[in-house]
């Protein structure tokens, strides 16, 4: 991914200093996908449902101090990122 791109599982910008790109099978760094969402080549939170995967998404970002309603506004894109578009 290019500098400013996102994660296509979470849509958290790759830029963010706190987050590092997930790993493949092989252990080489993942061009599509963050270290929260995807680890030796699998998902972290194993789901087929990206409502459900938005739920889970904005309330780990309440958790850490969002505002509920701020969360949902971030989370809006999920459906159209990589992970989600074939669903």
């Amino acid at each position: 991914m290019g500098k400013g791109a996102h994660c296509q599982s979470c849509d958290i910008p790759m830029s963010n200093s706190e987050i590092t790109y997930g790993t493949e099978k092989d252990g080489s760094e993942s061009a599509e996908y963050c270290s929260r969402c995807y680890v030796r080549g699998d998902f972290t939170y194993q789901t087929e449902d990206v409502r459900e995967y938005q739920a889970f998404v904005i309330d780990r970002m309440v958790d850490t101090g969002w505002w509920r309603p701020i969360a949902w506004l971030l989370t809006r894109q999920i459906p159209k990122l990589g992970r989600w578009k074939s669903m």
